[in-house]
C-alpha cells in the first residue's frame, strides 16, 4: 500500500503505537510496589474477583451517565488533566488505607474523574464530545487499557482489542443516536457497559492486589492511582491520535502504518 500519511503523521503514529503496546499498568504498578502485580491479582480469591467484577459495572455505568455530562468545554486541557490526575491521588489514598472495603466508593469515583481528564484529550485531538461516537470512545478507553495475554491480543495488539469492542460501541453509539441520552438499561448500552467493564475489572484487579500488599498504605494507594490514571491517559493519547489519522485517511491506511511502525519497535 503506497504512503499516505506525511512524514509528521507518521511521527504521530509511531507516538501512538508507543502509547498503545508499551507498558501494561501491571508494569506500572509493578514498579510502585516491587512485586509483580499480575502474579498477585491472579491470587486473588474469587470473592474479591466478584466484588471487583460489580464494582467495575458499576463505575462504567456511572462514568457514562455522568462525566461527559459535566465536562467543562472551556478549562485548559492540561491543567485539567493534572486536576483530575491529582483528585485520583487523593481518591487512591482511601483505596491504599482501606482496599476492597472501600473499593465501591473510591473506583467509581476516581474512574468518573479519570473518564473526563481521557474526555479532555479527546477534546485536543478533534474529537467532538457532542457526537456519540466520540463519548463511547471515551469510555471504549477502558476496555482498550487491559493487558490481553492471549495469542490473537498479542499478535493484533491494540486493534485487535479494539475489533473485540467494535460490535457493541456501533450499537452503543447507533442507540444514543437515536434516543440522544445515555440510557443504561437498553440491550444496546447492558452489552457495551458489560464488555467495557469485564476488560476494566482486569487492570481493577491488579490494582487492587497491588494495593493489599501491606506496605503500601494510603502514601502507596496513591501512588498506584496516579499510575493508574497516567496508564488510561496514555492509552487515551494514542487511540484518540489513531481516530484523528482515521478521520483524515481511512481506517485502512492508518491500521496498515500503524502494524508496520508496531512491528519495527
Amino acid at each position: 500500500m503506497p504512503a499516505v500519511l506525511s512524514s509528521e503523521e507518521l511521527d504521530e503514529l509511531l507516538l501512538a503505537v508507543r502509547c498503545l503496546e508499551g507498558d501494561s499498568f501491571a508494569s506500572r504498578a509493578t514498579r510502585v510496589i516491587g512485586r509483580q502485580a499480575a502474579t498477585l491479582s491472579r491470587a486473588l480469591p474469587q470473592a474479591a474477583r466478584t466484588i471487583v467484577g460489580t464494582v467495575s459495572e458499576r463505575a462504567v455505568r456511572v462514568a457514562l451517565g455522568i462525566a461527559l455530562q459535566t465536562i467543562d468545554k472551556n478549562s485548559p486541557a492540561k491543567a485539567a488533566r493534572g486536576l483530575h490526575k491529582a483528585a485520583a491521588a487523593a481518591s487512591g489514598a482511601l483505596g491504599g488505607a482501606f482496599g476492597l472495603a472501600s473499593l465501591a466508593i473510591e473506583l467509581p469515583l476516581s474512574t468518573t474523574i479519570l473518564l473526563r481528564s481521557i474526555a479532555e484529550i479527546a477534546r485536543e485531538e478533534g474529537e467532538d464530545l457532542r457526537r456519540p461516537d466520540a463519548a463511547l470512545a471515551c469510555v471504549e478507553v477502558f476496555g482498550l487499557g487491559a493487558d490481553d495475554t492471549s495469542e490473537a491480543a498479542i499478535e493484533g495488539g491494540y486493534f485487535a482489542a479494539r475489533s473485540a469492542l467494535a460490535q457493541s460501541v456501533s450499537e452503543g453509539a447507533r442507540f444514543l443516536a437515536r434516543r440522544g441520552v445515555v440510557g443504561g438499561t437498553a440491550p444496546a448500552m447492558i452489552r457495551l457497559i458489560s464488555q467495557i467493564s469485564t476488560r476494566f475489572g482486569v487492570v481493577v484487579s491488579e490494582k487492587l492486589a497491588a494495593q493489599a500488599v501491606p506496605i503500601i498504605g494510603a502514601l502507596g494507594g496513591a501512588a498506584l492511582n496516579v499510575a493508574f490514571a497516567e496508564h488510561f491517559q496514555t492509552v487515551a493519547r494514542g487511540h484518540f491520535i489513531v481516530r484523528r489519522l482515521e478521520r483524515r485517511h481511512g481506517e485502512e491506511a492508518v491500521q496498515f502504518e500503524y502494524q508496520r511502525l508496531r512491528h519495527q519497535l
